[in-house]
């Protein structure tokens, strides 16, 4: 189902001069790091073809790295802009919750998770279209401090020396990739080289209880969106509408009391609360955008036992046995494990952005990312144009694209 209006923000992007040329792919209601809708079947990576270009904007990011278009537009509600900038090489900076407009069809989005943005090949391109996108719109719920210059001219601005904190600690768990290390000890040590104060630290997280409470956000903010599409069809929803994780992640957030969401909301706020105390001491946060380079597409579907029992529950409409029947923690554990580093930073609200400046043996992209502190997007632009003046990528094409000249 399509509106038959745009939104704010599209509407931004048309007065800016943007032609819009098409829909690009995503997972159905951008609810996981990879972009394989069974409607649609899966995008490929424009550096491999056989692995994921992330998600949820995974349709974007591989439009951009394959040279399709300048800019193509994302939204970020658990790294959905930065993850498929990670797998695709290309720049991808979620703004400070409120800095772009998300209205009228919404007041919030995952309870103030998410904020949209673009991805693009340039740090250039990406500063001017904030500029021409940024403020708040009318009723908006979130309100970011309005920039003291533009955005475009923070990105030709030299940062100063920055006070730089650097994490391997996956925050939600699992273990860390070796290329996604390597990565990081370069870019921490590119940055020291460029003269910055480089220290390792990590803000303290209980990965654990802040997964659980992020996905029960999640789940219902699923059922919520299955039930509008119910009033839109004039009819009740099945299984058969929607995808099985789609569906499943719905039952789950039905069967969720208002005191459990309650009290996931605030401890998702009050984790929010001590990364800020964290960043009283830094002006930056580094971290690897995700713990592994992009996955071969389908490695986080379902299989097995695990499958039968999904679809099982699924038509039976059981959603309080999922949690000890469908392997479905273990799944959401699995996903958490690809992508430990992104969530906290919707929560948050700060400004945090991938950029593309480590490749693997294999040819793949590994994004590294860096957090800012809140509003304060000018530091990370200034950051970023600097390092992309330092190791440049965008002469560096996917396989696929061939010789340009």
């Amino acid at each position: 189902l399509m509106l038959g209006h745009d939104s704010e923000l599209v509407r931004r992007f048309r007065a800016a001069g943007v032609i819009i040329v098409g829909k690009t792919n995503t997972p159905e209601f951008g609810l996981v790091p990879v972009t394989e809708p069974e409607l649609f079947g899966p995008t490929n990576n424009p550096w491999n073809l056989a692995r994921t270009p992330g998600g949820s904007s995974g349709g974007s990011a591989a439009a951009v790295a394959a040279r399709m278009v300048p800019l193509a537009h994302g939204s970020d509600g658990g790294g959905s802009i930065r993850m498929p900038a990670s797998c695709c090489a290309v720049f991808g900076l979620k703004p400070t919750r409120g800095r772009n407009p998300i209205g009228p069809d919404f007041g919030e989005a995952w309870r103030g998770l998410v904020c949209d943005h673009v991805l693009t090949r340039s740090v250039r391109d990406s500063a001017a279209m904030l500029d021409a996108t940024c403020g708040p719109d009318v009723g908006a719920l979130y309100y970011a401090v309005p920039p003291a210059r533009s955005f475009l001219s923070e990105a030709n601005a030299d940062p100063g020396e920055l006070r730089i904190a650097f994490t391997s600690e996956p925050f939600l768990g699992g273990t860390v990739d070796k290329d996604c290390m390597k990565g990081l000890e370069a870019t921490a040590k590119l940055c020291q080289d460029l003269g910055h104060e480089v220290i390792e630290a990590a803000p303290k997280i209980d990965g654990k209880a802040f997964a659980k409470a992020f996905l029960t956000v999640v789940c219902v903010e699923t059922r919520a969106t299955i039930e509008k599409g119910e009033v839109l069809l004039n009819r009740k929803a099945s299984f058969k509408d929607f995808e099985l994780g789609t569906w499943i992640l719905g039952l789950l957030g039905r069967q969720c009391r208002a005191p459990e969401f309650s009290r996931s909301l605030d401890l998702i706020q009050r984790t929010g609360r001590q990364i800020g105390e964290f960043f009283e001491k830094y002006d930056v946060l580094l971290t690897p955008t995700l713990a592994m380079p992009p996955l071969v597409t389908g490695a986080l579907q379902p299989k097995g036992s695990q499958l039968v029992a999904m679809k099982l529950l699924g038509r039976l409409n059981a959603g309080g046995l999922i949690n000890t029947l469908s392997g479905i923690d273990v799944l959401a554990e699995h996903v958490f494990e690809f992508m430990p580093y992104t969530p906290p930073f919707n929560v948050t609200g700060q400004p945090a952005m991938s950029v593309p400046l480590h490749w693997n043996d294999e040819g793949l992209p590994v994004g590294m990312q860096f957090v800012g502190r809140y509003g304060d997007e000018a530091t990370l632009l200034r950051l970023a144009a600097q390092l992309e003046k330092a190791q440049p990528w965008s002469e560096r094409v996917p396989p696929i694209c061939g010789k340009l000249n």
